[in-house]
């Protein structure tokens, strides 16, 4: 897939976003953890913050229209209103699942906080 490679640090921060937050979308409209999850680009693969802005979704809520384990929901890839609607706006579940990682305990990495506050556009 075409984009920017992931570096080892982001791929530290996808890591920890599967194992410590589980579907953002599952924990929100379930209160569930549900870590059999993937990494949502919610801004594309391409732009410098790309692999910063993600989200950790399972199947159905990333783009199979259900969510964990056949539960109703949307999917934010061709329902993403819908998606929005239910379970928040992407740039709100980011900064959720950032407040998540740190009150478990876990880093949250200064790039990615630099990203956040706009203080930093690459890391």
């Amino acid at each position: 897939m075409k984009g920017r490679s992931v570096t080892a640090q982001q791929k530290r921060w996808h890591d920890t976003l599967v194992t410590t937050v589980g579907c953002v979308a599952c924990r929100v409209s379930m209160d569930i953890h549900n870590d059999q999850c993937s990494i949502h680009h919610v801004d594309g693969r391409t732009k410098p913050h790309a692999h910063w802005y993600v989200l950790p979704l399972c199947a159905g809520h990333h783009q199979h229209g259900y969510g964990g384990d056949g539960f109703p929901g949307f999917a934010v890839h061709g329902q993403k209103v819908a998606f929005e609607q239910a379970y928040g706006r992407q740039a709100d579940l980011v900064q959720l699942c950032a407040q998540v990682v740190a009150e478990s305990g876990s880093d949250v990495p200064a790039a990615f906080m630099a990203w956040l506050d706009g203080s930093e556009v690459e890391a």
